[in-house]
């Protein structure tokens, strides 16, 4: 599941840092993202962890076509895609750099001229009420957008604030201007995903609804309030549903036109204008998981006036001060724009997921109220647990901590007792493998961040660990791996509930619980069951204890692994690297097959039936596109040459972060890509979260100035820093020399100084 920033100098149209006042940090934020192979997806406009994220979207692909599954709709995650040529309208709900998707509520598309209510297609955008646009007319920057669209001669400017996205037209003289709001829209949409849809015209100027939907997550519903500057003279919808054959007694009204109740499974809707040249219509359009009134409460709250460059300030005001939590010196001006955005995409996901009076719709499909907490959604945890949960612990420990909370609510609220898997608005979609909420959980109690219940979470975590109907765990507990013929993803099954289970163990450790530390520390052993010592690799075994015969480690399909293959997750032991080595044959065995690794080639015949691995996100055959292998670089400090995860990691830097169309190898997964750049820019890694240590890399900064939340700051220095001293001669911890590649998570939290000296030869000594 993998994506990528868009970078200044690769846009013609850029965010002009003249602009910017001259200590802003916003200026070297550029919010396009999106990968080569994926298309270039955006999630718009949006505040840190706001749950609208306004994007402009570039065409409506389907899910299928004729019954088949259309390929092109993975090009289409965050519904913009940059090679595209018309914009369809703009829509507020979205994920940031997902590989499956969802969202996309609520699209308004402002048009002029004869009223279409259909979207036309990207070949002739004059057959709808799509519009033809140029990237010369475009404007990205941190909560702000601006596009002019083409056909309708109309500037388009979205800004946000946590739950209402603020849109601004600048209409022609027309006696046609129309807004439309399309119910319609769907990201990965097929026919009936909607459940329904409702809208209410409250009066001349507002109007409030839902709607439901049945896709990645099964039950979801969204509600809103909106409002706007000017009133409409007159409004109507179509109903585009099939086969809607009952319509009551609603029959004796025209309820097609100026009628106050609009409702379908598919409808569109307009509110048609008068409008003189240059006038601007503002509409603010505000979300509700919960009801009309919660959507009424929440715009009334956070944007009660007209203002639009207010609001936009007031969020970029928001973005500066989470920027600021971090200042850096790097080599070139690229590089702080890598940083940056880096840093805005970390600070994307996940998302509040409460109205301004603390209620939220539940997992049990409730209302509940966030007392004690602010809660989120959003949890692309088989992603994110790796370095983005670990990042926020340190940089925004107060909403980690929420976070987790939100996770334990979820707990609560399952008819199935288990922590969430991958989450969002209020449901299980049940996407990836393992159950990594425990590895969150886990990192913060060993770290000693945590303000929640740890016994509370100890009982979650080991409830969810021993669900036997959830993915196999009967098979792994009874036979210490999953059999190959009961799962296509046997083996990283394994190998991650394996990892899993280690962090149930030091979290049960750190409460000093030894009944289930001695259970789930044996169960963490469970990889030895499918390593094959013959071939020196992780591979499928059956229920009878043999491994399948017929088997290609470089094969990423079919194979028992999830976006990846053997070669890669064949490492993927990151709670025993000390036993993964012995197993592999001793340390020197180990090296040699990790500089294989980065350096073998992987025919493109290895991913073609698998749309989440591609050539951009490949280094020899070390898959830096996908998570798997993420803390792989950093093997090489349990080893004795540990000079070479210095040489990786600065490889995988340059290699895999650019200010270009690709500036990401892979999906940016919810921030977890942006996460490994931020860690490994600082210098050191998270490879076992659910660990106090961090393993050494080089840095790429000069130096950061990282203040902490509890009023500390650290202070990280990179010695003789350049783009050819990627090596680390010596390491000082506030004046003291560090004798391992590792250091302690106090030793950060606790704030002080962090030196590194580099230089442009290996330190074999």
């Amino acid at each position: 599941m993998k994506k990528i920033f868009f970078i200044a100098i690769c846009l013609p149209y850029t965010f002009t840092m003249a602009q910017q006042k001259n200590n802003s940090l916003i200026k070297y934020i550029n919010p396009l993202i999106g990968t080569e192979r994926m298309g270039h997806t955006y999630p718009g406009p949006t505040v840190p962890f706001g749950s609208v994220q306004l994007s402009p979207e570039t065409d409506t692909v389907p899910m299928q076509v004729n019954g088949e599954y259309n390929k092109r709709v993975y090009e289409y995650c965050a519904g913009y895609k940059y090679e595209d040529k018309t914009i369809v309208g703009f829509a507020h709900t979205h994920f940031n750099g997902t590989g499956h998707a969802d969202l996309g509520d609520f699209l308004v598309m402002p048009t002029a001229g004869k009223l279409q209510l259909n979207p036309g297609t990207a070949d002739n955008p004059c057959s709808g009420y799509r519009s033809a646009f140029s990237h010369s007319n475009e404007v990205a920057e941190a909560n702000y957008y601006k596009v002019k669209l083409d056909d309708h001669n109309i500037t388009a400017e979205l800004t946000t604030t946590e739950r209402v996205g603020v849109h601004q037209y600048t209409f022609p003289k027309s006696e046609e201007a129309h807004i439309i709001l399309d119910m319609m829209y769907n990201i990965y949409n097929y026919d009936g995903k909607n459940v329904w849809t409702y809208i209410r015209v409250e009066n001349d100027h507002t109007i409030t609804g839902y709607r439901q939907t049945n896709g990645w997550a099964k039950n979801r519903k969204v509600f809103f309030a909106a409002r706007f500057s000017k009133p409409f003279k007159n409004y109507g919808y179509k109903s585009y549903a099939r086969n809607e054959t009952y319509t009551g007694f609603w029959r004796r009204f025209d309820i097609y036109n100026n009628f106050p109740e609009m409702a379908g499974h598919e409808i569109r809707a307009f509110f048609d204008f008068d409008t003189e040249s240059n006038e601007k219509i503002v509409v603010k359009f505000a979300l509700s998981p919960v009801s009309t009134e919660g959507a009424m409460r929440n715009l009334e709250k956070e944007a009660p006036g007209w203002n639009f460059n207010k609001i936009k300030n007031e969020g970029q005001r928001k973005w500066q001060k989470e920027l600021e939590k971090i200042t850096v010196e790097m080599l070139s001006e690229e590089d702080k724009i890598n940083f940056y955005t880096a840093v805005y995409h970390a600070f994307i996901n996940p998302t509040i997921y409460q109205d301004v009076d603390g209620k939220y719709m539940g997992l049990d499909q409730n209302i509940h109220e966030a007392k004690d907490f602010n809660n989120y959604t959003t949890f692309s945890l088989w992603d994110t647990y790796r370095a983005l949960h670990p990042l926020l612990t340190i940089l925004q420990p107060s909403r980690a901590n929420d976070m987790i909370k939100s996770m334990l609510a979820h707990y609560d609220q399952s008819v199935h007792k288990m922590l969430p898997v991958w989450s969002h608005y209020a449901n299980e979609n049940w996407c990836m493998t393992g159950y990594h909420s425990v590895s969150v959980l886990s990192d913060a109690v060993v770290k000693g961040m945590n303000t929640f219940d740890a016994k509370r979470a100890l009982e979650a975590c080991v409830a969810t660990a021993n669900n036997r109907y959830y993915d196999n765990i009967a098979n792994y507990k009874k036979y210490g791996y999953i059999p190959d013929e009961n799962s296509g993803t046997s083996v990283s099954t394994t190998l991650e509930y394996a990892y899993d289970d280690w962090c149930i163990a030091q979290m049960a450790k750190k409460i000093g619980n030894t009944k289930v530390y001695n259970e789930f520390i044996k169960r963490s052993e469970s990889y030895k069951n499918v390593f094959d010592t013959s071939i020196g690799f992780m591979r499928p075994k059956s229920a009878n204890g043999r491994f399948r015969q017929q088997f290609d480690p470089l094969q990423t399909h079919g194979e028992g692994f999830i976006e990846g293959n053997s070669w890669n997750f064949s490492f993927f032991v990151p709670h025993a690297p000390s036993e993964l080595i012995k197993l592999m044959g001793g340390n020197n065995k180990f090296v040699e097959k990790l500089d294989q690794l980065f350096t073998m080639h992987l025919d493109d015949k290895y991913f073609a039936n698998t749309e989440d691995i591609s050539r951009e996100g490949l280094i020899g055959n070390y898959n830096h596109g996908n998570e798997p292998a993420h803390h792989v670089a950093y093997l090489y400090n349990f080893t004795n040459q540990p000079w070479k995860t210095q040489e990786k990691v600065r490889m995988i830097i340059k290699s895999q972060y650019n200010n270009g169309p690709d500036g990401l190898g892979g999906n940016d997964d919810c921030g977890q890509m942006s996460a490994w750049y931020l860690f490994s820019a600082f210098g050191f890694y998270p490879v076992a979260p659910g660990s106090d240590q961090y393993a050494l890399g080089s840095p790429l900064i000069k130096s950061a100035h990282i203040k902490l939340e509890h009023g500390k700051s650290l202070k990280i220095i990179a010695h003789n820093q350049s783009e050819q001293n990627v090596y680390v001669a010596k390491v000082l911890l506030n004046g003291k020399k560090l004798q391992t590649p590792f250091i302690k998570h106090a030793d950060l939290a606790n704030g002080g100084r962090l030196e590194y000296f580099m230089q442009e030869k290996p330190g074999k000594n």
